[in-house]
């Protein structure tokens, strides 16, 4: 589903209000979810990467992230995943030759960079991963899940779109209201150059998600791009950024699934327009594989600008 434009705007519009009934039933479930019984611990550490909003935020680069930083500490990070996408229940721990129809698009990613589990039963996952030998647990989503203890909650904004018009789905983007999704966040990290929604007395990181350098030549090259994300248009402006000579571009529904004809369609495109095919890391997880070798995956990574309270958060967990 992509995401409705009235969810971005400063005044929610006769949408949003015609939709109140529902997001006050929303609202109410959200907090009865939160009100449920006391959260269980593991034997390691949890660290929580999640989100008040629907759609990408930069949730997977951040995971990406942590793990590289606790790998640098002398740690062995797990990353505990709902599989959202994929059919396995789990506890399941992703290896080679799994498919994003199994296990979900981002599991499939995310295990090239540290052992991925998938659970949907998520305390289940986390006690497997600690079992397995994992130092901690970095838990993609599952910032609104209460079953789960988290020693570390790191909330993710896209400062290009912040808590967005303020509303509950479906008014609006937020899956719980703003003021209780921060009183249980221990670190709020603020992605991209706008400025920093008003956060309260949560202490801010910040970061940029920019292109990984793998010494392609970007400029002047002929590109047909294509996504499937919670917000395609980023990594559009990305390889206008990289001076690509962006031909068309094709925005689908966040973990939306390629059928064959639409490839098919993409690919009689670029070869009529001698362009290259280019998407993100997470759609190229979830394209079949005869499709692969002709796109050419965009990989971005978080660069840190303002990371001091996030040092300390770790230097806290792992003494």
């Amino acid at each position: 589903m992509r995401a409705p434009a009235f969810w971005y705007t400063r005044q929610a519009g006769w949408q949003a209000t015609l939709l109140r009934p529902l997001e006050v039933l929303w609202r109410f479930g959200a907090a009865r979810r939160q009100a449920r019984g006391a959260a269980q611990r593991v034997s390691i550490p949890v660290i929580c990467v999640g989100n008040l909003t629907v759609g990408g935020t930069g949730k997977s680069p951040t995971v990406i992230a942590l793990v590289a930083e606790l790998q640098a500490l002398g740690l062995q990070p797990h990353i505990l995943s709902r599989g959202y996408g994929g059919v396995e229940q789990g506890p399941l721990q992703v290896t080679d030759g799994m498919t994003a129809a199994q296990v979900g698009d981002e599991p499939v990613m995310l295990s090239a960079f540290a052992p991925v589990w998938v659970s949907r039963d998520r305390v289940a996952g986390a006690q497997a991963a600690a079992a397995a030998g994992a130092d901690a647990v970095i838990l993609d989503d599952g910032y609104q899940d209460p079953k789960l203890a988290k020693d570390l909650s790191i909330l993710v904004v896209d400062t290009a779109t912040g808590f967005g018009n303020g509303r509950l789905l479906p008014a609006g983007p937020l899956r719980e209201p703003i003021e209780s999704g921060l009183s249980r966040a221990d670190l709020v990290l603020a992605l991209g150059p706008a400025a920093v929604p008003d956060v309260g007395a949560v202490p801010v990181v910040t970061g940029q998600i920019v292109p990984l350098a793998t010494g392609m030549p970007w400029a002047g090259l002929r590109v047909i791009a294509f996504a499937g994300i919670g917000r395609p248009e980023k990594v559009f402006a990305t390889l206008r950024g990289l001076g690509v000579d962006l031909i068309s571009s094709h925005g689908f529904g966040d973990h939306e699934p390629y059928s064959d004809a639409v490839l098919q369609r993409l690919l009689h495109e670029a070869q009529t327009a001698n362009a290259r095919l280019v998407t993100t890391e997470k759609d190229a997880a979830r394209l079949p594989e005869w499709f692969r070798p002709h796109v050419m995956p965009l990989p971005v990574r978080l660069q840190f600008t303002q990371r001091a309270a996030l040092d300390a958060a770790l230097a806290t967990l792992i003494r």
